[in-house]
């Protein structure tokens, strides 16, 4: 069966270990290109129909309420099914230690059964932390493969580490 890359990135104003700088594509983005290449999985990006600001400090006060919200933003587009995949690698920063709340609009939205999702996040130091148990409490049903962490800032230099983990079995 197929695979498909289900990823959330932000481009604009980002945070690279203690400065701001402007990306045109962001860095989740970026790890997921670079997984497609090696995998040929489709890819699928998940997009909020009200997009975050593209400012940086407005961009986390937002996202921040949301997350305290617990809200489920609205997505632009859903893929109409997920029956031609049975493995997802599923792409996010880390937000506080969570998974964007967009991304939680997206796990919700299916029938995880006998799928298995594969994840990764970009961060600036907080790795995973914890967002494995997120996922899978979200998505029921699913497998959920050992996940891989990327330092946003260095994800156009992480292409070994990347290949390592995403032609593992």
């Amino acid at each position: 069966m197929a695979k498909l890359i289900a990823f959330y990135s932000r481009a604009g104003e980002n945070y690279f270990g203690g400065q701001y700088r402007r990306v045109a594509v962001g860095n989740t983005e970026k790890a997921a290109k670079q997984i497609a290449a090696l995998t040929g999985a489709d890819l699928f990006k998940i997009q909020q129909k009200v997009p975050y600001a593209e400012d940086y400090e407005t961009c986390i006060r937002q996202a921040k309420a949301d997350q305290q919200a617990k809200a489920r933003p609205e997505l632009e587009a859903l893929p109409d099914s997920l029956a031609g995949y049975d493995e997802i690698y599923l792409g996010y920063p880390n937000y506080w230690g969570d998974l964007p709340m967009a991304v939680y609009t997206f796990l919700e939205a299916f029938d995880w059964t006998g799928k298995t999702i594969r994840p990764f996040c970009t961060h600036e130091g907080s790795g995973l932390s914890g967002t494995e148990q997120k996922i899978a409490q979200a998505a029921k049903g699913a497998e959920i493969a050992p996940g891989l962490a990327i330092l946003g800032s260095r994800v156009e230099e992480a292409g070994k580490e990347i290949k390592r983990w995403a032609m593992a079995r």
